[in-house]
């Protein structure tokens, strides 16, 4: 069988209380993969049961584990990279789908970065499950210095072919990423300081010292936004607070680390503490400033 094979691709993804979406996304790749040799590595990330088991008793060709403690988004996709042995590493929410052509659009990802060896990696196209052809990702802008904003290109736009030429751009979609081994070995492992969001960009800054990211639209994934934390739920709010400060902090130096963590801290938080306040959302501005606070005593005793 190919995918017991020595694999080209390893596919990395790691569950948390989802087994069914992790089953719904395994079927695609299982239906849809036949011409290359490929791995799947699946990290259950201290679900309340081992639903690795759960997992493994319908795909007992996956490899993987149950892990006693959450790792968090980072720390689980790198223990699935230490098990893989492909040459290029896929990694994928489990709260995604691969479409029936996944299997020629993942030969294209591999065939791009054979002949461009600049390569870094690939974040493909990625669509909304619901409306169908609603475009979540097409790329985006680097993010400011100070305000540490930018753009989702093509966000909430339906899919009408205008986001289809390849481009480079500087940071990866966490919710898909295409990576060669060797990138891997010269650059290193994704932080593990976030737990959730913003490993990602941290890991993509590492990775454009040295190579090139791309938006790779010839492949596309559908993916269930939130499916495992909620829209806006104070889960989610906690993380990008605290993450958007650690973020600032590691990523920029002197005056411009000042003025960011001053704007982001003084101005940005309290004007949407503000608006959660205004809107009723008591759970979610907790959520905040148990963020905020978070990130100010990582900086002063995490990061030593």
């Amino acid at each position: 069988m190919e995918y017991i094979s020595q694999p080209r691709v390893s596919f990395i993804t790691v569950n948390f209380n989802g087994a069914r979406d992790s089953m719904n996304l395994l079927q695609t790749i299982f239906e849809h993969i036949k011409s290359f040799c490929f791995e799947v590595i699946v990290i259950d990330n201290a679900s309340i049961i081992n639903e690795f088991e759960v997992i493994k008793q319908r795909y007992p060709f996956i490899k993987g584990e149950y892990l006693q403690e959450n790792l968090g988004f980072a720390g689980g996709n790198n223990r699935g990279l230490e098990m893989a042995t492909g040459d290029y590493m896929y990694f994928i929410n489990n709260d995604t789908l691969l479409p029936k052509d996944a299997d020629s659009q993942i030969q294209s990802m591999i065939s791009f970065c054979e002949v461009n060896p600049e390569v870094g990696g690939l974040s493909p196209k990625i669509l909304y499950h619901i409306p169908p052809n609603l475009i979540q990702f097409a790329g985006s802008t680097p993010l400011t210095a100070i305000t540490m904003r930018n753009k989702q290109i093509g966000y909430k736009e339906m899919d009408l072919g205008q986001y289809n030429q390849i481009v480079q751009i500087p940071y990866f979609h966490g919710a898909a990423m295409f990576v060669p081994k060797t990138v891997i070995n010269h650059i290193g492992r994704m932080p593990t300081c976030y737990f959730l969001y913003y490993e990602e960009l941290d890991w993509s800054n590492s990775i454009t010292k040295h190579f090139q990211l791309f938006y790779f639209p010839l492949a596309q994934i559908v993916h269930l936004e939130s499916a495992s934390t909620g829209i806006d739920s104070p889960l989610k709010v906690f993380y990008i607070t605290r993450n958007r400060v650690i973020f600032a902090y590691r990523q920029r130096k002197g005056s411009l680390r000042v003025l960011a963590l001053s704007y982001l801290i003084l101005i940005a938080f309290p004007m949407n503490l503000c608006l959660l306040l205004f809107k009723l959302k008591f759970k979610q501005s907790v959520a905040m400033i148990k963020g905020i606070w978070s990130a100010c005593r990582w900086i002063i005793i995490g990061s030593r």
